[in-house]
């Protein structure tokens, strides 16, 4: 019995039928809570990663507000970010002398290292020329002439987060990145996160590959400017990426892309013009991505796997052999991002889950064949399907229809869990009505075991509340 159907509202109860979900499937011009938000988000978030970078809307103040309180409501901390404020005069006449004042301003009152500058909706209608704007602010002396400023054009109407972040990495590289000095190289990996918002997860990167003896760089690395410790006194920009590492990028050893969909224009410049060494691998979420992602630096670098990490692989299995039997032949509904998904969807078939409706509401073709291949590898995962382009409500047809044991996403999904009378195991981005979960990693074989446990012990918790009586138990 779902929640919809408890409430006996004929409108309610028909929600819930087949009709109505080949009705909701049919709509074309209307999309209902995506599970994605826009470009200059994960613009921001890569300029976060950059020491000393203030990120610098060219649009509407009301944008930049969202984006600030959207990524501080998930971490818990102050966002620094600013905007040129351009409006309906902007929208008419051109955004030209909001950008030039706009930078006057906050290289006089911010005094940043660095300033990354990415777009909203409204100039890239009006086709406002970022690079043009730049040159001119420097000749009218709004900012130094060598003042280093990257910029990225990141349309709101197209795309998703995912590819704003892409955008603006491509546009630091090309932008503030020495050229390339032939074949000397200064024997750092940099390691490309994605566009990840657990900072546990990227301290979990860095420890691992320094386990491993490399010598690497974080390329972007927000992992202060999004859990930076409370000394009383704020400082306006955390510790990222220094200018020096990214200005030598280009000289690098190797690139590692820890997520495929979210750096795929970064990845073609980097390996395809740049001619750099350039591995992209699944997110390591499981044991078994986890093992890929080692044998990968193992293959890049010919360092060894220390039995530090050996020894927290052994603890991980035995995770999931404690844990199996609450997960083992559950079934599950999963949304999010298209990395975020495919590594997730492993660690499940790993576990003996069994993923039903997977809803990618920024996935690409590419990721549709490649999560039917991951599904097709397992016989677990005979019952899954993918929903590229679909948004939560059409998850909430599937689970209303073809019902399941939890739901695993971000907390856009509390509403349709409850309709649906299943638990929610909260995983990604956003999560502003939990806390601290952010600080926890999902990745590494610590991340496995976080995960096994967490979503065993939901399963537990619920058994608890709705058993009998006479099977309320001590153990479980």
């Amino acid at each position: 019995m779902n929640k919809a159907s408890e409430c006996n509202h004929p409108i309610l109860d028909w929600m819930a039928t087949e009709e109505y979900k080949e009705k909701n499937f049919a709509r074309e011009a209307l999309v209902i809570n995506p599970a994605r938000t826009c470009q200059p988000f994960g613009a921001m978030l890569c300029a976060l990663g950059i020491d000393g970078c203030l990120p610098f809307l060219h649009g509407s103040q009301g944008c930049a507000a969202y984006f600030r309180s959207c990524l501080t409501r998930h971490v818990r901390e102050p966002v620094p970010m600013v905007s040129d404020s351009m409006t309906e005069d902007a929208a008419v006449f051109g955004g030209q002398a909001n950008l030039i004042e706009g930078l006057k301003n906050a290289y006089a009152t911010y005094k940043p290292n660095i300033i990354a500058m990415f777009t909203s909706c409204m100039a890239e209608v009006i086709g406002d020329d970022l690079k043009s704007f730049i040159g001119n602010a420097r000749n009218q002396e709004a900012i130094p002439a060598d003042f280093p400023i990257a910029f990225a054009n990141t349309p709101s109407f197209t795309g998703s987060h995912i590819t704003g972040f892409d955008n603006m990495l491509k546009g630091l590289l090309q932008s503030l990145s020495d050229p390339r000095q032939g074949k000397w190289t200064n024997g750092r990996l940099y390691v490309v996160p994605g566009f990840e918002l657990y900072p546990a997860n990227l301290r979990e990167y860095r420890r691992m590959v320094t386990a491993m003896g490399i010598y690497m760089t974080m390329l972007p690395d927000p992992t202060e400017a999004m859990d930076s410790p409370n000394t009383g006194e704020y400082k306006m920009y955390q510790p990222g990426t220094p200018l020096a590492e990214l200005a030598d990028a280009l000289n690098a050893s190797g690139f590692i892309f820890m997520q495929k969909y979210s750096t795929v224009g970064t990845q073609k410049f980097v390996k395809n013009v740049q001619k750099i060494a350039s591995e992209a691998v699944t997110m390591p979420i499981g044991v078994r991505n986890t093992d890929a992602f080692l044998m990968t630096l193992v293959k890049m670098t010919g360092k060894r796997i220390p039995a530090e990490l050996e020894a927290e692989r052994g603890r991980a299995v035995d995770a999931a052999i404690d844990a199996h039997q609450y997960i083992h032949g559950k079934r599950f509904a999963l949304y999010g991002d298209p990395d975020l998904l495919l590594g997730l969807v492993g660690f499940l078939l790993d576990m003996g889950g069994i993923p039903v409706h997977i809803v990618c509401s920024n996935g690409n073709e590419p990721f549709r064949k490649e999560m039917e291949a991951l599904l097709e590898s397992s016989s677990f995962g005979s019952a899954g399907k993918v929903y590229n382009g679909k948004d939560l409500w059409h998850l909430r047809s599937l689970l209303l229809t073809d019902p399941v044991d939890m739901l695993i996403g971000d907390s856009h999904g509390k509403h349709i869990a409850r309709d649906a009378n299943i638990p929610l195991a909260r995983v990604g981005y956003f999560l502003p009505d939990r806390v601290h979960m952010h600080r926890q990693p999902i990745v590494g074989y610590q991340g496995a075991i976080n995960l096994i446990s967490m979503i065993a012990n939901i399963f537990i918790d619920e058994y608890d509340r709705n058993c009998p009586e006479e099977n309320f138990e001590l153990l479980r």
